[in-house]
């Protein structure tokens, strides 16, 4: 089957592999990427007979809403449009009916796998209508594993799974961080790097992220001295969290693991310094001054 991938990063990229090698014939443009084979949109089209299918592989947002609004200048009623990126579901119903009033079909896939995927396959959750999903399912079928594809329901669908499951990402890994600083800080020297090996094997706990926390400390030492400890996030968290508030649903897990990678970003939290001078104030606890003076900092 003919697609055109649009977005070559670190996921545009496996993927693209991993169709070529199930035998599909995958056109590629990128204007960051020397490796396409085509310069622009325009050329993209060409090389794609109708129905021609595109694929956005690129981040959300500002970039994935102009390339949708470029492709709908381009393509032509029966064509279909998937995007693939974590785009907020609201926006993706959205596009879905700017998409339906000119003949094109839209589709959200959320696409779970990472780096990895080349190898051992992405795990799609798909929603739009059920023509344009069964037309692409050779395309969603060789991108996943055996039995890592469904297609969940309609427009939205796909993206609103996928942002749950990164929130649920959320909670897992901070999981496995307070645990491993549990033990960090105890009075025991222990192997952190081998207790997240053995905890592979047999435990209630083993996963695919406590296996990819094993190999990072394999890489970089098992007290990870050459990573600063500061998490980012890229959105879905933050969505997932809104979601259940909407819907009543109580959700503190999801929730203080965004909040703690939040707090990760501060070097000096204000929050801290504010408990510490009401200490001071009700019960005459003795207070630590900051050391401004290593900083290079006027002391006053």
């Amino acid at each position: 089957m003919q697609l055109g991938m649009i977005g070559l990063g670190r996921m545009g990229h496996g993927m693209t592999e991993r169709l070529r090698e199930g035998g599909h014939e995958v056109c590629t443009y990128d204007p960051k990427v020397e490796e396409r084979t085509a310069t622009s949109l325009e050329e993209l089209k060409g090389q794609l007979e109708a129905p021609r299918a595109f694929w956005m592989m690129i981040p959300a947002g500002k970039i994935t809403e102009d390339v949708f609004h470029d492709l709908l200048g381009l393509v032509e009623p029966g064509d279909s449009i998937v995007d693939g990126g974590n785009s907020n579901f609201h926006d993706s119903k959205r596009r879905y009916a700017e998409a339906q009033e000119k003949g094109i079909h839209f589709v959200d896939a959320g696409v779970s796998g990472g780096i990895w995927g080349l190898e051992v396959g992405f795990c799609l959750m798909v929603g739009g209508d059920d023509e344009p999903v069964k037309r692409l399912e050779p395309i969603f079928e060789t991108l996943a594993p055996e039995e890592g594809y469904a297609h969940v329901g309609p427009s939205g669908a796909g993206h609103f799974v996928k942002m749950v499951h990164n929130g649920i990402e959320y909670g897992l890994m901070q999981s496995y961080a307070e645990g491993m600083e549990i033990m960090d800080h105890s009075e025991y020297d222990l192997d952190l790097h081998e207790i997240s090996g053995i905890w592979r094997n047999g435990s209630v706990v083993r996963s695919w992220l406590l296996e990819l926390l094993h190999a990072a400390f394999e890489r970089h030492g098992g007290k990870l001295e050459d990573i600063a400890p500061y998490v980012e996030d890229s959105g879905e968290g933050r969505w997932t969290i809104a979601e259940a508030i909407n819907e009543n649903v109580p959700a503190p897990v999801i929730a203080a693991s965004l909040f703690a990678r939040f707090a990760s970003r501060d070097e000096i939290k204000f929050s801290a310094k504010v408990a510490a001078a009401l200490r001071e104030q009700f019960g005459g606890h003795a207070i630590k001054a900051l050391e401004r003076a290593k900083a290079g900092q006027d002391p006053r």
